[in-house]
């Protein structure tokens, strides 16, 4: 996990030091979530906390949970993560088993905390893990029927095109990381009714912009 602890000691330096505006929302995980650079806009959500690292595995969200998110005291949390996991040769049992491990976390941090996992997306670099990642989806959305206060949030099939392929255009050129499109595309899904406890608007709210800063463009197959 020493890959990630100067941007982990980074985001939680600026947790610290910037006045945070109130319960914020928090979105934690994956390069996928960091590199969402509209995502107060597409969500018309000034109140959006983007905790994302660069190429976080599940395993990494599990490790550095009780460094970053008690210090961001959420009123909610959206997880991504679990791709990586995939990529680096890691089977769908043992994304299942780090999954459980963050929901024990989370049960520990807060247990009437409304929390969702969005689902590992299909991308065009991994269409090879297709199984792998469909086992991993199906087997957590199961697993998140039985946590209470916990939902499953499914991101990858509004990336499809009608042939069930990920559609190119949601897509950065290298076939892993999400477009602009690709996140509006995620935007329209989270801003559905049924998932506005997750991310009401808070307009009234000041939140203050915090990433980590650090490059990834140049880390192959990182989302």
């Amino acid at each position: 996990m020493d890959w990630y602890a100067e941007e982990i000691a980074n985001l939680a330096q600026k947790l610290r030091q910037n006045p945070l505006s109130p319960s914020p929302v928090a979105l934690y995980g994956s390069s996928s979530i960091r590199l969402w650079d509209n995502l107060r806009d597409d969500l018309e959500n000034p109140n959006v906390l983007n905790l994302g690292f660069g190429g976080s595995t599940l395993a990494a969200c599990v490790h550095f949970f009780d460094q970053l998110i008690p210090l961001a005291e959420p009123k909610s949390l959206l997880v991504y993560a679990g791709d990586n996991d995939l990529g680096d040769g890691q089977s769908p049992e043992f994304v299942l088993d780090r999954f459980h491990a963050l929901a024990e976390k989370i049960l520990r941090f807060n247990p009437t905390l409304p929390w969702a996992f969005l689902s590992i997306k299909l991308s065009p670099s991994r269409l090879n893990l297709r199984p792998q990642i469909d086992r991993a989806n199906n087997s957590i959305r199961l697993e998140t029927a039985r946590h209470p206060r916990a939902s499953f949030i499914d991101v990858t099939s509004p990336l499809l095109n009608p042939a069930g392929y990920p559609a190119s255009e949601y897509f950065q050129p290298d076939g892993l990381h999400l477009s602009p499109a690709g996140y509006r595309r995620w935007a329209e899904t989270l801003n559905q009714d049924r998932h506005r406890m997750l991310i009401a608007p808070s307009p009234d709210i000041r939140q203050v912009e915090l990433s980590s800063g650090q490059d990834a463009s140049g880390i192959p197959q990182v989302v």
